[in-house]
């Protein structure tokens, strides 16, 4: 095929990939410009592979990340494909709904506007 042909070539995908849908990501991205906001959180990351999808938020970029949100459709009929995950790994909420999950964050961000 001729590059220079002015025909559109498909982008290369990961086979079986797992992402965010639309609204989730708006869901998430809201929590995090209301953290950073309110001076909690600074930067972001996000990392995809074909068991889970992840957001990982941080106070500073050379730090590991203060919380994880992963989505892992696989586990979906368990514990719920949705988990919140803290700085030292360990799983503070999981769930069914995406909503449930960004609970404690959003405690906690009205909890530091009250003060």
């Amino acid at each position: 095929m001729n590059i220079g042909t002015g025909m559109l070539l498909p982008f290369p995908r990961k086979g079986g990939q797992i992402g965010f849908e639309r609204d989730e990501l708006q869901r998430i991205l809201d929590v995090y410009g209301r953290m950073v906001a309110a001076g909690q959180w600074r930067d972001y990351a996000m990392d995809f592979d074909r068991e889970y999808a992840a957001f990982a938020a941080f106070r500073r970029a050379a730090e590991r990340p203060e919380a994880r949100i992963e989505k892992r459709p696989a586990l979906r009929n368990r514990q719920g494909m949705w988990a919140l995950i803290g700085e030292q790994g360990q799983v503070l909420k999981r769930g069914q709904e995406l909503s449930g999950v960004l609970a404690p964050i959003e405690r906690r961000l009205l909890k530091s506007v009250g003060d």
